[in-house]
């Protein structure tokens, strides 16, 4: 029984790695980038959500793009408003030197223009009585939002680290704008979403496939 779980194990696993450089290819190909796309694995998004980043960017057209985490998303969804034409990318980065290599990543692809990274240290805050390190609020440069991506920050900060994105921005998000949240096969950001949905009624969620989980909500 055990060597039969563990040939299935693997076979899972295989299909699963067919699956992503499938998805991978047609990112590129959606993209029409010139240059590779940078590695996917540990803790950066993967292809699967990229997709639906990158697709729903392309033709909801959002104008107005904010992101809790820089990374490979920030390269990919500013490619996206480059070949809309119009819009613009905000990623929230609390390292320094990850925030550089993201912005020398989109110099390298040209797209500086369409995407800015923030240099957004996190600072404690308090919500609900309870404490949080979260990014510096005073740091957030907008104050309508279209599209959000939560993505960070890094869940070893502490429990139900990315929760401030719902109390500080889901009021920021214009009608019908949307929300993608990545990783929510954890506890933590399942449970979130929850919280999320009981303080703001007027906003809706769908789980979709993907290998870390995903939550789709909508205003």
């Amino acid at each position: 029984d055990l060597r039969d779980r563990l040939d299935e194990l693997g076979r899972s696993d295989l299909v699963y790695l067919f699956q992503s450089i499938q998805l991978l290819r047609i990112l590129e190909s959606e993209l029409q980038l010139d240059k590779p796309l940078p590695p996917m694995r540990g803790m950066a998004a993967g292809p699967d959500f990229l997709l639906l980043l990158a697709r729903h960017a392309r033709t909801a057209a959002p104008q107005t793009v904010l992101e809790c985490g820089s990374g490979v998303s920030t390269l990919v969804l500013a490619r996206c408003l480059q070949l809309n034409g119009s819009g613009h990318v905000y990623s929230l980065e609390q390292d320094p030197q990850f925030a550089a290599e993201t912005r020398d990543r989109l110099a390298e692809h040209g797209l500086m223009e369409w995407a800015t990274v923030v240099d957004a240290p996190l600072t404690e805050l308090q919500l609900n009585g309870k404490r949080y390190n979260w990014y510096k609020s005073s740091a957030i440069p907008v104050s309508d939002i279209d599209m959000l991506i939560v993505d960070g920050p890094p869940t070893w900060i502490g429990p139900l680290a990315r929760y401030p994105a719902g109390p500080l921005l889901l009021p920021r998000l214009n009608l019908g704008g949307t929300v993608f949240v990545d990783d929510t096969v954890r506890s933590d950001e399942s449970n979130m979403v929850s919280m999320w949905l009981k303080e703001f009624p007027d906003v809706t969620s769908r789980a979709v496939e993907c290998e870390k989980g995903c939550a789709i909500l909508t205003r």
